[in-house]
């Protein structure tokens, strides 16, 4: 399945306005997650799963602490998903 930055990105920012509440305006691909967009670890955990489901990809633990901002979970989607 591929898919497009831009549909990765439109899906992550439903599933962090999900999982977190967060104003959808604010999601952008800079954005950190933590500092940003005050996603706390839990939360963190709830949108790994949830995009996981979403896009039929396995983000592994050790690429999860990787992931500090929006563009990063992006980016590794695109690429998983190829």
């Amino acid at each position: 399945m591929s898919v497009t930055q831009a549909e990765v990105l439109a899906g992550v920012k439903d599933i962090v306005v999900e999982v977190a509440g967060i104003d959808p305006t604010t999601i952008e691909m800079e954005k950190r997650f933590n500092e940003d967009l005050e996603v706390d670890s839990l939360s963190m955990v709830e949108v790994i799963v949830a995009a996981e489901e979403k896009f039929g990809v396995k983000i592994p633990d050790e690429e999860v602490t990787k992931m500090t901002t929006v563009a990063d979970a992006v980016n590794f989607i695109v690429a998983a998903a190829k």
